[in-house]
């Protein structure tokens, strides 16, 4: 069954969320090279590892909690390797006026914060410039 304009729809919203995600990503990924750079440095801890329903590998989230100088505890969640356990101690980089929304690891592994953080705003990229290509398209008639 064909939908007249249902294509335009479809891609269009496809562009605006992978846009937004894009975006999100991006201010994400400024935030973590200025702490990077600049932020203040204590160590935390990975404090409870939380996996998605069937245990999917690809569907896991990692918590971590430090203390900031002034003695106020922040936990907060943050991109790590899968093989990260609870307990793991890292590094956190933080900006001590915002800890909460500015924290970071820093230092995960085998892939460095930037670069995770560099390769969601580059896919994120692709998905928008494609979609809006097909949405382009679907609105010039082609086919």
């Amino acid at each position: 069954m064909h939908v007249p304009g249902g294509g335009l729809l479809l891609f269009g919203l496809l562009a605006v969320f992978f846009g937004a995600l894009t975006a999100k990503y991006a201010r994400r990924l400024v935030t973590v090279a200025r702490m990077l750079r600049r932020g203040a440095r204590t160590t935390g801890s990975c404090v409870r590892v939380e996996r998605e329903p069937y245990n999917r590998s690809d569907a896991t989230r990692h918590f971590f909690a430090f203390r900031t100088a002034d003695g106020e505890t922040v936990e907060f969640e943050d991109l790590a390797g899968w093989s990260m356990a609870k307990g793991t101690v890292v590094t956190v980089a933080y900006d001590p006026r915002d800890p909460a929304r500015t924290a970071t690891i820093a230092g995960r592994g085998n892939w460095s914060p930037v670069l995770q953080c560099l390769a969601l705003v580059g896919g994120c990229s692709l998905g928008t410039a494609g979609f809006a290509t097909l949405f382009l398209v679907q609105a010039l008639g082609g086919t």
